[in-house]
């Protein structure tokens, strides 16, 4: 493990440890590593969560990569393991998540995967690592050179949604379902996906605002399943004839 990368890849405290500049670096970093293996431009898909430092911290990687000629597939919000198949699938030469898991919205991280949408090897690690630490400035590209921001690329979340329905190979019809997203990346897919079946499903806390992600007080959660497992009615809002979202009742809580 090296002083930047550690098992999910760069985390710390946006603004403090993990900044626009840091990231900007590893964006060309990443990309210089690529463009050498590959001896041509590479190709790099980029998905997020819902913290506030997120579109900051995307914004700044893919100005790195597109600086020293890479191209870049931004697909938006997506759970980590939707870039992982993405990567693999669009035949991409690496992957960026950025990312923090559970930590609270203060924080956030960079993952990045190789082209079969798994972890870098150490080797490969230890050479963007050092480029991103090393005071040399990085060759920059000119006019044609310059890498590209692929557009639409968010209409790819409707591959990685329709690849884990396909997963599902047990019957769901006239089962209670409750899916808690904790206001980050599975908002943006959640109801997507259990659309694809006939369960009765109950989505809570979809409302990310870049600050409230993981923040799900332990006493409303438990409050939810037991509506959920009562059978009663949870929420205000209703969409189509099986799923169901919204803020729960005050009187539930």
């Amino acid at each position: 493990m090296g002083k930047l990368f550690g098992t999910d890849g760069i985390r710390g405290v946006v603004g403090e440890n993990l900044t626009a500049e840091m990231a900007y670096r590893v964006g060309q970093s990443v990309a210089t590593v690529l463009k050498e293996d590959k001896g041509s431009r590479p190709v790099i898909i980029i998905g997020k969560d819902t913290r506030i430092s997120s579109d900051m911290l995307e914004n700044a990687l893919i100005a790195g990569i597109c600086s020293v000629g890479g191209d870049v597939m931004p697909v938006g919000d997506i759970p980590t393991p939707g870039v992982a198949y993405l990567t693999r699938q669009e035949k991409a030469d690496a992957g960026i998540v950025i990312s923090a898991s559970h930590n609270p919205y203060e924080h956030n991280g960079i993952k990045v995967f190789n082209g079969e949408g798994y972890k870098l090897s150490d080797a490969v690690e230890a050479r963007i690592e050092e480029k991103i630490l090393s005071a040399e400035p990085l060759p920059l590209c000119t006019r044609g050179d310059i890498g590209r921001r692929h557009h639409g690329m968010k209409r790819l979340r409707e591959d990685y949604v329709e690849y884990v329905a396909k997963t599902i190979d047990c019957d769901l019809a006239g089962l209670r379902i409750l899916v808690d997203c904790a206001n980050g990346a599975a908002s943006a897919t959640a109801e997507e996906l259990f659309d694809h079946f006939k369960a009765y499903v109950d989505i809570i806390y979809r409302d990310p605002d870049g600050v409230n992600i993981n923040d799900i007080p332990k006493k409303t959660l438990r409050s939810a399943i037991a509506i959920v497992l009562q059978d009663t009615v949870l929420f205000h809002d209703t969409i189509g004839n099986n799923i169901r979202y919204g803020e729960l009742d005050a009187t539930d809580e």
